[in-house]
């Protein structure tokens, strides 16, 4: 693990910032494909909490749309 995510953000730091702004910060300094997977996985918090009948099924399209749509897939899927 690097040294930057086992220190904790100083307690009077994290006493004068709100939730929204930490999160923004820590996902600012991610690439993309992190930020994608924390947007992904926000939504199904979200989604999760508004519909006690939750289907993961609807929010695992998002997160794996990235292997689903490539050639190599495509061909595996021609024949069928």
């Amino acid at each position: 693990m690097r040294a930057s995510l086992a220190r904790p953000w100083p307690t009077r730091y994290l006493a004068a910032v709100s939730t929204r702004e930490l999160i923004d910060k820590e996902i600012a300094a991610m690439p993309e494909s992190l930020q994608r997977e924390v947007y992904d996985f926000a939504r199904f918090l979200r989604l999760k909490n508004e519909n006690e009948s939750f289907n993961g099924l609807v929010l695992s399209e998002t997160a794996l749309v990235k292997d689903w749509n490539t050639p190599e897939e495509d061909a595996a899927w021609a024949s069928l």
